[in-house]
């Protein structure tokens, strides 16, 4: 690149400018100007108004306009011929995605690449998330079943899967010095996004694709709380959930009142009468309830006041989604 071109790229910064054609000469930069100058450099560089007219957050840098910077960014210097080298110094740094440790080059750009296929299905997987949160509340509504009875041998199948899965998860975080509610948490968060945020960026995304809708990063305000000094500092509404009247709420609260609404009907006998003696089972009523615990915050959104509650647009939106999802159900069983 010529010196123009370096400049177009990095900055009008001279000194920075020398370092990055250096380093992507692969030769040691020299530093005979001076700590003085390079101080005055950094400076400059590190200025708010440095990136405009040059690359960065487009070739440069951090890619800019996602919430997903990160990912965006390893992929476009990958696709650019950049090689993954394991960095793992004492102590550890910049822990990510990435695996710190392998046998050889070739397995680990095997694992690059299937680190990226799962970060990029990140948002499809909202779409079987939804399908399996509404599936324990279609048995106990249509009376049917997808998991095995007590009674049958097979039950153990998916207890198993389920507690050995759930225990491993659990062990993770303790190994690396986390808290079972630091786990928990990132349990019920996970069913929270995946079903709720991941399924818009999915809808915007195929929006954008079909030409109907730009999609738009919007850098959303974070909640101020102040600390309370009677509690060693800390606020007693850290943690609590703030809801808004966006639509990104509706999927969740649709999931949380039909999940309520087929335990009341399992639990008080409303079920209708089962095809063939294969009824809805405890299996479907534990998986309910798992998911009821998952959204609990929104449980308590729904009794809450001011930004801790639930807005009554949201829901009554989410109550007629419900009410519409119980009929469809009813109303395929009496088809049936």
């Amino acid at each position: 690149m010529t010196g123009e071109e370096l400049v177009q790229v990095f900055g009008s910064s001279q000194e920075f400018v020398e370092t990055a054609a250096d380093a992507l000469k692969e030769q040691p930069a020299d530093h005979a100007q001076g700590i003085r100058k390079s101080i005055e450099a950094a400076y400059q560089v590190a200025g708010c108004r440095y990136e405009y007219g040059s690359s960065w957050g487009s070739k440069a840098g951090w890619i800019y306009g996602s919430t997903s910077e990160d990912i965006q960014t390893g992929l476009s210097i990958h696709a650019r011929g950049w090689k993954s080298v394991i960095y793992f110094p004492d102590p550890p740094a910049f822990l990510g995605c990435a695996p710190t440790s392998g046998p050889d080059s070739l397995t680990q750009q095997k694992r690059q690449c299937l680190a990226y296929l799962y970060l990029l299905c990140w948002g499809f997987c909202s779409i079987p998330e939804l399908c399996y949160a509404i599936l324990p509340a279609y048995c106990l509504i249509t009376n049917s079943n997808f998991l095995p009875k007590l009674e049958e041998t097979a039950c153990y199948i998916p207890i198993a899967l389920f507690v050995i899965f759930n225990l491993y998860n659990l062990q993770e975080y303790i190994a690396t010095s986390q808290s079972i509610k630091a786990w928990w948490n990132n349990q019920r968060m996970g069913r929270i996004i995946s079903t709720s945020a991941w399924f818009f960026g999915v809808i915007r995304m195929v929006l954008k694709l079909l030409g109907i809708s730009e999609t738009v990063f919007e850098v959303t305000q974070k909640d101020q709380f102040a600390t309370d000094d009677d509690n060693d500092g800390v606020d007693a509404r850290a943690g609590r959930f703030t809801f808004d009247k966006s639509p990104i709420f509706v999927p969740v609260t649709t999931i949380l009142l039909v999940q309520l609404t087929s335990l009341a009907i399992g639990l008080l006998g409303l079920r209708p009468p089962a095809d063939g003696g294969q009824g809805s089972g405890p299996l479907e009523i534990v998986c309910s309830v798992w998911l009821v615990l998952c959204l609990w915050p929104f449980l308590k959104g729904m009794f809450g006041k001011g930004k801790y509650g639930i807005p009554l647009s949201t829901i009554s939106k989410s109550s007629a989604l419900a009410l519409t999802f119980v009929y469809l159900c009813r109303r395929s069983t009496q088809m049936g």
